[in-house]
């Protein structure tokens, strides 16, 4: 009879009474059980190629960063503003910025305001960290440019157009010598003033030629010189390994101050903030408002990349309205927080109106039904 504090056998015993050795079959099993768990393990802490796209920070337009506002304005008369004009972003996690495993990519499959997608949808094969945050910094300060170009329209103020480099190829001649964001001035001191008299006048002289570039940094201008070499696609015409394009200005300084923030699709919200500034009437009034959109110098409104996670975003921030391009009226449906309205717009004009019908306590429009 077995007392209740003995411990039974824990090993398997014969007939005899003797305890049995695994055989052959059930070491061979468990060595395979074990290797097959260390195999899923690394497998899992590999790098998937895959992307998760999460809500991010809001900042507001017409508010201070570090005590520097976002958007700030001197040398002409502005006037005092109130409330919240969000920008809103989201957090990318995977390739190329940073390895993703495949625990990551699960947890985030289950979480209703995060997103799983293949990295091929947003990047190309080749494409690194380094130069996804090099083209997102372009396309910030493209945005910023527009903005300004977009408000002054809207305001009917001037407008004044310089021709900038937006983009330095690496490897080419001009590599190192140019930098992203000048403003080219003169080719050989020929007066440029629009991105075609870059073109003309490189193509103007044989390969290997060296041209002189008037450029504009830090308030003075600089002379700089760079020879051309043969596209690497037609070896008689030459090129300096350049993009450029239009910059848009106020006759008075307008400055973004936030950094470590890319892409173009705060570019609504810039706008709304300069007209904001530069107007008597309070857009917002004290309210929390927020918001997503790319804007091109003419004011139309674009499309962005993480509509669900910048609307959760907002919702966590406090806004109470969502303005949005409207050409994600059916990705958004369905994922709408509560106590968010969300406005649909197709132009800088329609979201200063939906602002005017807020304020005023008018029916806002909304999203056509499914």
């Amino acid at each position: 009879m077995t007392s209740p504090d003995a411990v039974p056998d824990a090993e398997p015993q014969g007939r005899d009474g003797h305890r049995r050795r695994p055989g052959p079959r059930a070491v061979t099993a468990l060595i395979s059980g074990g290797v097959l768990l260390a195999l899923l393990i690394i497998a899992g802490l590999l790098p998937v190629p895959f992307v998760i796209l999460s809500p991010g920070p809001t900042f507001t337009t017409i508010g201070d960063v570090n005590g520097v506002p976002l958007v700030e304005i001197t040398d002409t008369t502005t006037y005092p503003v109130t409330g919240n004009l969000d920008m809103t972003t989201i957090r990318e996690e995977g390739e190329p910025r940073s390895p993703l495993t495949v625990y990551g990519a699960l947890a985030a499959w289950v979480d209703p305001d995060r997103a799983v997608l293949p990295r091929e949808l947003l990047y190309g094969d080749d494409e690194t960290g380094e130069e996804v945050q090099q083209r997102n910094a372009v396309l910030f300060s493209t945005s910023q440019s527009n903005a300004i170009a977009a408000a002054l329209g809207a305001l009917g103020k001037p407008v004044i157009e310089d021709v900038v480099v937006t983009a330095v190829v690496e490897g080419t001649p001009a590599f190192g010598v140019r930098d992203a964001g000048e403003l080219i001035r003169a080719i050989d001191g020929r007066e440029v003033k629009r991105p075609e008299d870059v073109v003309d006048a490189v193509r103007a002289q044989p390969v290997g030629s060296p041209l002189v570039f008037t450029v504009e940094r830090d308030g003075a201008a600089t002379d700089l010189d760079v020879v051309s070499a043969p596209t690497p696609d037609e070896s008689d015409v030459p090129y300096v390994g350049i993009t450029v394009g239009i910059n848009y200005r106020a006759e008075f300084p307008i400055r973004f101050t936030l950094e470590d923030i890319g892409g173009p699709s705060a570019g609504m919200m810039f706008a709304l903030a300069i007209v904001d500034k530069l107007t008597p009437e309070d857009l917002v009034a004290g309210e929390h408002v927020a918001g997503t959109g790319t804007i091109d110098p003419s004011g139309a409104v674009g499309a962005i990349g993480g509509i669900r996670q910048k609307l959760a975003g907002a919702a966590d921030a406090g806004a109470t309205l969502f303005l949005m391009p409207d050409v994600h009226c059916e990705e958004a449906q369905g994922h709408i927080p509560d106590g968010l309205t969300v406005v649909p717009v197709a132009t800088l004009q329609d979201a200063l109106t939906a602002l005017e019908a807020w304020r005023s306590g008018q029916a806002l429009p909304t999203c056509p039904a499914s």
